[in-house]
């Protein structure tokens, strides 16, 4: 039997994986990428695949490919809190689907588990920048205050390795970071005894240092935009930077343009912690947007469109 792993390459796709597999050991492919490469499921060919667990990857960006396996008779089983667009009526899906702001993939997961493996979803939500949420599902684990930093810490550091235009940009290639997670059951002993913890705090610190030297374009009361240069470090700091902007302006909608070659940017937005709602319908007014109410992302945004968004941003959290 040939079973196929898709999954998001950031924290929330990761952990969701590593807790099925921790409860339900099987062999099979692993199908990922950079965080904002989620047209994953047309990487499989229908003929040679059995079935397919996917995590943590938008359904409606994903459909035709889906139906494709669908029709061909491969049974999929799919978890996610993204957008899913009209979900099919099929006898062959599974479909665990939560659009609620407040919960990611691996806390959806984590319930279809009934808590067998909690502190990685906790690490799954932190990494999300659900810091309520996960502190909530944490609770029953009775962890000092100390051992729940590092699950945020290790979170965020998962969620910042995802980040990036190419694997080269990454310091872990995300099926080799899940290959490093998946012998720990709990992750505080990955936190102790596997050095890519080590590898990516030291880049982690490095990135952010430059990205809070980086003046916002625009800096209001709801809104504001800040402009990365074409490196490295802007492409995979994006994603946690702006989270770190969105825990400390809660009021604030929140703006990051990392620039790309071709007169574009990548672009990530995150809503007002207070208000966790409209990004995804602010991203879908561009091409290649696409996300979640409280976090979205434009894989490119032309330079000609820049302030065209910079309007839609205002207008969507006047």
């Amino acid at each position: 039997m040939t079973h196929f792993d898709v999954f998001n390459g950031d924290a929330d796709g990761i952990c969701a994986l590593h807790q099925l597999r921790l409860s339900n050991p099987i062999e099979s492919t692993l199908v990922t990428g950079v965080k904002r490469d989620i047209n994953l499921l047309k990487q499989i060919d229908p003929s040679g695949a059995d079935s397919v667990t996917t995590l943590d990857v938008s359904m409606e960006k994903n459909i035709q490919a889906l139906l494709a396996l669908l029709d061909a008779g491969v049974d999929v089983e799919y978890f996610d809190h993204h957008f899913p667009g009209d979900i099919p009526d099929h006898k062959k899906l599974n479909a665990h689907i939560d659009t609620d702001a407040n919960t990611c993939t691996g806390m959806i997961v984590n319930q279809h588990l009934k808590g067998e493996h909690l502190p990685w979803a906790v690490t799954a939500a932190f990494g999300d920048n659900l810091y309520t949420t996960a502190e909530d599902a944490a609770k029953p684990l009775g962890l000092s205050f100390d051992k729940l930093e590092q699950l945020k810490t290790l979170g965020t550091l998962l969620n910042y390795n995802g980040y990036g235009s190419s694997l080269e940009d990454l310091y872990f290639p995300p099926a080799d970071l899940y290959e490093r997670v998946k012998p720990y059951a709990n992750p505080l002993d990955f936190i102790e005894n596997d050095d890519a913890f080590t590898a990516l705090t030291d880049g982690y610190a490095e990135d952010m240092q430059k990205a809070e030297q980086t003046q916002p374009l625009i800096a209001e009361q709801n809104a504001a935009v800040v402009v990365f240069p074409m490196e490295a470090f802007a492409r995979r700091v994006s994603g946690v930077y702006a989270n770190q902007l969105a825990q400390q302006h809660p009021d604030r909608a929140h703006a990051l343009l990392s620039a790309l070659p071709g007169n574009g940017y990548l672009v990530s937005v995150r809503a007002p912690m207070n208000n966790k709602t409209g990004a995804d319908d602010l991203v879908r007014q561009f091409e290649t947007g696409g996300g979640r109410k409280a976090a979205a992302g434009i894989n490119f945004l032309p330079e000609a469109d820049v302030d065209r968004f910079c309007d839609a941003l205002r207008k969507q959290y006047s």
